[in-house]
This record gives C-alpha cells, sequence and structure tokens, in this order.
C-alpha cells in the first residue's frame, strides 16, 4: 500500500499534476469518513439488538434452536457450557452480516473454549472449526454489505441476499469438509507413530 502511494506521488510529480494528485487525496479521504460514519450507524444499531437479544433471552433461544446441528460440529462443548453460549452468540452476530459486531463475540467465544479444551496451544478441531464459522459464516442478512450497497445509491440494496446465502453456505460447507479432512489424517499420523 505505502508502495502504491508512493508511486502515485512520484508519478504525479513527474507528470506535473500534483493538483489532481491532491484532489483525489481530499476527495478519498471525505468518501473513507463518510462511509465509516454509515457503516458506524449500522454496527451501533445491530451492535444494541445483539445486546438486547442476549439480555432478553432471545439468545438462549437461538441456541436451543441451534444446539442440535452446533452439537453435531462442535462435538465434545456442552450445552450449557459458557463456551457453546458464547459460540452460538457469535455464529448468530455473522449470521446477521455483522462482521465487525461479531469479532469481540468470536474473541470471547475462542476464549472460553480453549479454556474448555485444557487451554492447548496447538488448535483443537474445535478452535478450527471456530475459526471457519467467523471467516466462512453463513450469512442470512448481510447488513455490512447492504449498508456499503446503499451509501453508493444501491436501487436495492438488499437484492444480494440469494447470492450471499448460497455462497456462504457453500463456503462454509467447503471449510467443514476440509477442517474434518486434516484432523482425520491428523489423528491418522499420530496413531501410526505410536
Amino acid at each position: 500500500m505505502i508502495i502504491f502511494c508512493a508511486l502515485s506521488i512520484i508519478a504525479a510529480v513527474a507528470s506535473g499534476k500534483t493538483d489532481d494528485l491532491s484532489s483525489s487525496m481530499i476527495s478519498a479521504f471525505e468518501d473513507s469518513v463518510s462511509l465509516f460514519l454509515s457503516l458506524l450507524g449500522v454496527m451501533a444499531f445491530w451492535g444494541g439488538v445483539m445486546n438486547i437479544a442476549k439480555k432478553s433471552g432471545l439468545t438462549d433461544k437461538i441456541s436451543r434452536l441451534l444446539s442440535p446441528v452446533l452439537k453435531l460440529i462442535f462435538k465434545g462443548v456442552s450445552k450449557t457450557s459458557a463456551a457453546f453460549s458464547a459460540i452460538t452468540l457469535n455464529i448468530t452476530a455473522n449470521m446477521l452480516g455483522l462482521a465487525n459486531a461479531a469479532t469481540p463475540l468470536g474473541i470471547e467465544a475462542m476464549t472460553e473454549l480453549k479454556n474448555a479444551e485444557g487451554g492447548r496451544e496447538t488448535p483443537t478441531k474445535n478452535i478450527a472449526l471456530l475459526t471457519l464459522f467467523n471467516t466462512a459464516s453463513i450469512q442470512i442478512i448481510p447488513t455490512t454489505i447492504a449498508a456499503i450497497r446503499g451509501k453508493y445509491e444501491s436501487a436495492n440494496p438488499m437484492e444480494i441476499i440469494p447470492s450471499v446465502l448460497i455462497t456462504s453456505f457453500l463456503s462454509l460447507m467447503v471449510g467443514i469438509a476440509a477442517v474434518n479432512i486434516l484432523y482425520i489424517n491428523r489423528k491418522r499420523k499420530r496413531y501410526e507413530r505410536n
């Protein structure tokens, strides 16, 4: 990034177009601040919704709804543990497309999961799966992308929902398969060494 900026400045000075460079930089800064403020409002709103959902017990209901599926994926994690609750909250936030708001919940879930699994230094299969769910999560409502599309005056910011659902579901399924294959190979190699 720094190299590109330096090359742009050198090219502008060499071609005598420093005025164009200056106006482009100012315009880009204005756009960045405006986009930041738009996203900040959306993140604050959905972060507040998540806090209300947590305090009202809605997340507990969502946890119960998701628990049969998550129990199959996160084997060995008790449904009543703090780790399972944190995982559910994180996945719920990601399903709502709250990538930035989901990050603190993901850190909390990772900490709780690591503590529940004995604080090992090497990542367990469950930790790998949680990382996967954070990076390739299914998004039912892609709020961040919709906010960006709305900011740039899209006629229908939410029209991307079907494609986001399909691609996020497929990427998550491929990721789960990859994690399972890698950890099966890891177990087999460990077994062969013994």
